[in-house]
């Protein structure tokens, strides 16, 4: 048999993605947010940060405690971000609201002060130019036919580390462009294909 297999139906009958049904919050997620284009340094800064510090843990951990992470990290501002001093670094070691993951705290501060010396606009138009042509990319009929990794998130990965930009390996670049709208991995038959 040749085609795509029906997405399964979420609670209200429409057919979804099956990584989108194990709970509302990611119904709502799914619907609202993933793979709806994000725009912006400070809006990508924080996609940024919060999948690294997912990396290793399920994104359901991460989506749950988004407010406690953007309370912590001045809402995600750069410019706030990177002035934040080793009392704010403590604090955030400290913070039960949060991923208390040295490593990841120390690379968002880090990349904060990075970025906040870049022009503005330009972790935004850097991300996107690494967009792949949505002609190029049947949608995905299956769970399996949605990779980990591409050429792109490769060289965007690349592209950012070159720069000093921390913990953003080829996956995590890849979550990112799926998360804010690079690539479309909705299924075929996913009914937010299609939805702006």
């Amino acid at each position: 048999m040749t085609g795509a297999a029906q997405a399964p139906a979420g609670p209200d009958g429409l057919p979804r993605c099956p990584w989108a049904l194990s709970t509302p919050d990611y119904v709502a997620y799914h619907d609202e947010e993933w793979g709806r284009p994000v725009r912006g340094d400070d809006a990508l800064f924080e996609r940024l940060s919060l999948e690294a510090f997912q990396s290793g843990l399920s994104w359901i951990t991460i989506l749950r405690r988004r407010p406690g992470f953007r309370a912590a990290f001045a809402g995600f501002r750069i410019a706030a971000v990177a002035e934040f001093t080793d009392t704010d670094r403590e604090r955030l070691l400290a913070d039960t609201g949060i991923i208390r993951n040295r490593a990841k705290i120390d690379a968002t501060l880090a990349n904060a002060r990075l970025l906040a010396t870049w022009e503005p606009g330009a972790l935004d138009a850097l991300v996107w130019s690494y967009a792949p042509d949505p002609a190029g990319r049947p949608a995905p009929k299956a769970l399996t036919d949605v990779p980990a990794v591409t050429p792109e998130s490769t060289a965007l990965s690349k592209d950012l580390k070159k720069r000093g930009v921390r913990f953003v390996g080829p996956t995590t670049a890849y979550a990112l462009m799926q998360a804010c709208g690079l690539v479309n991995d909705h299924l075929e038959t996913c009914a937010m294909r299609s939805t702006p």
